[in-house]
């Protein structure tokens, strides 16, 4: 461009005389003709005719969206509040124990508030001092490895880079956790050590909630010392004895239009008619079962693969990456919930917070009827809280009934081992309480208020997307049990999918879901080997690893290598299967792989193979990657590493540990478990 820019110059060059002699010619004409322009617009500018001017600021205001006001310090203000309860809530119930210890506050002459802390701009806490007996406590969830769950990423993330003065805030933090998993309770131990860190005051010890354990016992354990340690703090009495504070007051629609009541939808109204990427838990897609069928030949349990249709939607997704379904409860469950309170399930009504500043107007999409929040946005199945119980006590007619629900509900130790045995180690629902207690018959609206929400099931994705771009599979098996009460219990979304058969029109067929990405990944190289330990439906995520690899071959991109699957399955799933569900006419195994179809524990296999592994492992910088129970296998899978990294590597117990350590710190040794 250059060079034309020169060439283009040269072109138009003159000699100089008749240059200067065409400069002054124009010059005189230019001076003319700007002289007669500017005359001719200073006269139009001063004598014309003005049109009415419209003033800039209102219109501004006319168009301009209205900002939400992100301070938590203002609201309590404005609404009296001393003391906020923050959530990090991935599945509810770091939310639902948020909920009730912003309500026990009244008992102690103090107001409280549940908050997001997504809704909030947390760099406030600097200000929350300026609120008389004001306190600050953090029901605090830990996700994936020791993970912040979504709605506490921000709050995290601001932790770790804030180097903001806290000296004036008072906290608490209760964390909820699985001890199963190698990072228990990672969350709730930052929030209160970081908090200590930039000058906050500590009122009450961290608390340490196990859900593999019993999660409500030690929440109302921990509960039932932090109230005391608070009304010393501030000394305060307790006003009372605790009593039931409705959250919502009931609103009958007899005339409503039925166009603007929810019948499922999780977000947007008509979402589901009307299908708008992107999608998310807020928005999920309507994905159509294009294939179901049973896997497992024989056995006792139904071990299905499932395929969804998710052309047009715009859905990414990556091997090892989790699809999430929205499940319905068992029309049957809900029908005789009705029955038993002698309801009319089809009443259209609303819940509407007594709290007007609350940005939680409803506890579910609201308007909508009885039957469709018992079936779509309720948690009918799992045995309830304490706290649900103890609200419910009251319309309890008969005095023993009573009494035994409130003891259940109580603190003392006779009521703890009450409810462990009578509640959650019989598995009751709340249909089952219903049906035991004949003179229990609370009103459906104040029961749709207590139930906590029908959370989304989530489902390692059991296909690669270069091999299938416009399916997710979905490799389960079906939840059914006997209760010590001679019940049958049947799991919610494995029975609901089980029952999702494709059809001609597929209506009858759809599965609200979203992805969720996951770390799970295959190494960058193709040719990177990978130990891949999956028992039971643990294989999900490993049937996409091997249909890429296999995908990858076919192309002959990098020279994949196979891969070293040990699998010990209890489901009746042969070689034969296995290849079907991954689609490939011959497996992409090594010699080292180990297909069992009997019981034969996992670490077992390991401990057979381990100067394979071990080879694997220190000389072919193999991946390793581990599947499924978090309680037990998981745990002994990694204990055995540590023995054979100690005999092969010829180092100490501690030094193996570490090594296995730096293994996950690096990437080379991911977990997808669940307990």
């Amino acid at each position: 461009l250059t060079v034309m820019g020169d060439a283009g110059m040269e072109l138009n060059m003159s000699p100089p005389d008749n240059a200067a002699q065409q400069d002054s010619l124009f010059s005189m004409t230019d001076v003319f003709l700007i002289s007669l322009i500017t005359g001719l617009f200073t006269y139009w500018f001063f004598f014309r005719k003005k049109k009415e001017e419209v003033p800039d600021i209102p219109k501004m205001q006319s168009i301009a969206a209205p900002v939400r006001d992100s301070s938590f310090i203002e609201k309590m203000k404005k609404t009296g509040r001393n003391i906020v309860v923050f959530y990090g809530s991935q599945t509810g119930t770091a939310e639902e124990f948020a909920n009730r210890l912003s309500k026990d506050a009244h008992r102690y002459g103090l107001r409280g508030m549940a908050a997001d802390p997504e809704e909030y701009d947390l760099s406030d806490l600097t200000r929350l001092s300026e609120i008389d007996k004001s306190l600050a406590v953090f029901c605090m969830a830990t996700y994936g490895e020791g993970d912040p769950t979504d709605n506490a990423q921000d709050f995290y993330d601001w932790l770790q880079e804030a180097d903001a003065d806290l000296s004036g805030l008072r906290f608490a933090v209760f964390g909820l956790g699985n001890k199963t998993y190698e990072h228990f309770n990672a969350m709730g131990k930052y929030v209160d050590k970081r908090l200590e860190e930039l000058g906050a005051q500590r009122i009450f010890d961290l608390g340490l909630g196990d859900d593999d354990g019993n999660l409500e016992e030690d929440f109302i354990t921990w509960r039932e010392q932090f109230w005391p340690a608070v009304c010393e703090h501030f000394g305060v009495e307790a006003t009372g004895e605790e009593s039931s504070i409705r959250q919502y007051e009931l609103v009958v629609h007899t005339d409503v239009n039925m166009n603007k009541v929810y019948t499922g939808e999780m977000g947007r109204l008509k979402s589901y008619e009307n299908q708008k990427p992107p999608f998310d838990a807020k928005n999920p897609f309507l994905a159509q079962v294009t294939e179901n069928r049973k896997l497992n030949e024989g056995g006792e349990r139904h071990l299905m693969h499932l395929e969804l249709d998710i052309s047009n939607s715009k859905i990414r997704y990556e091997s090892g990456d989790h699809v999430a379904v929205y499940p319905a409860n068992d029309s049957s469950l809900v029908n005789q919930i009705g029955e038993i309170l002698g309801t009319d399930l089809d009443t259209v009504m609303s819940l509407n917070n007594l709290d007007e500043e609350s940005n939680k107007k409803h506890p579910f999409p609201c308007p909508t009827s009885y039957r469709t929040a018992l079936t779509y946005y309720l948690d009918i199945t799992n045995p309830p809280r304490t706290n649900v119980l103890y609200e419910l006590a009251q319309y309890a007619t008969d005095t023993g009934e009573q009494e035994r629900l409130r003891k259940m509900a109580s603190s003392a130790a006779e009521g703890k081992a009450l409810y462990l045995s009578w509640v959650v180690e019989a598995r009751r629902n709340i249909l089952a309480i219903l049906q035991d207690m004949p003179s229990l018959r609370p009103p459906i609206d104040h029961l749709c208020e207590l139930l906590p929400r029908l959370q989304a099931r989530y489902y390692s994705i059991a296909s690669s997307s270069k091999v299938h771009p416009n399916t997710i599979h979905i490799c389960a098996v079906t939840v059914e049990y006997e209760t010590k009460t001679e019940r049958l219990n049947k799991g919610v979304a494995t029975n609901w999918l089980k029952n999702k058969v494709p059809d001609e029109n597929g209506s009858n067929s759809l599965v609200p879901m979203y992805v969720r990405k996951s770390q799970f990944r295959l190494p960058f190289k193709p040719s990177t080997p990978v130990i891949m330990i999956g028992p039971g439906t643990g294989i999900a995520p490993f049937i996409g690893f091997i249909q890429e690899r296999a995908w990858l071959k076919q192309q002959d991109i990098g020279a994949p290598s196979a891969p070293a699957v040990l699998w010990s399955h209890r489901h009746g799933l042969g070689l034969p299967s296995l290849a079907m569900a991954c689609g490939v006419g011959a497996l992409l195994l090594s010699p080292h792989s180990h297909l069992v179809s009997c019981q034969v524990y996992v670490q077992h296999l390991l401990k057979k193979n381990k100067e394979n592994v071990w080879k694997l492992v220190n000389e072919g910088n193999a991946h390793i990657y581990v599947c499924g129970d978090a309680r037990n296998m998981a745990r002994d899978v990694q204990n055995t590493f540590y023995e054979i990294v100690a005999e092969f590597g010829n180092v100490s117990q501690p030094q193996a540990v570490d090594y296995v350590k730096k293994l996950m710190t690096k990437g080379r040794y991911s977990l997808d478990v669940w307990s």
